[in-house]
């Protein structure tokens, strides 16, 4: 069973999905899960249970000028696994990371599985300290 002062979950938001991380802080590595249809409450819930995080991570996209379009929408999500899990959770600045994500995925499945990608790379950047 993960250690809960250490296992920590992260979540890239998506209007129909929501990338999946699992870390181990005192690592520093982290891994992509199966992403999940949006809002995804459930599934979170089982993934809560399943792996006992200590801590959530959300990425939190940031725009170059201004407000991103989805920045309202990831902090009520973030608000919202605060309330559900009783967790802290964490902001991390994502720009870039489905960026990243994309140039390290190839063929088929590569749309579905960005998401996650772009969720471990937010949790890598937390646990370097590079939390928003």
């Amino acid at each position: 069973m993960p250690d809960q002062a250490r296992t920590v979950l992260a979540f890239d938001f998506g209007i129909k999905r929501i990338g999946v991380a699992v870390g181990e802080a005192e690592l520093g590595t982290a891994h992509p899960l199966p992403g999940i249809a949006a809002p995804g409450f459930a599934a979170i819930e089982k993934l809560v249970k399943e792996w006992r995080p200590g801590a959530l991570v959300v990425g939190l996209p940031v725009a170059e000028r201004g407000e991103h379009p989805l920045a309202k929408r990831v902090q009520r999500f973030a608000r919202q696994l605060e309330g559900r899990f009783r967790l802290p959770v964490a902001r991390v600045d994502e720009r870039y990371t489905s960026v990243e994500a994309e140039s390290l995925l190839r063929g088929a499945k590569r749309r579905k599985a960005v998401d996650s990608i772009a969720a471990q790379l937010i949790l890598e950047q937390y646990f370097h300290g590079r939390a928003a």
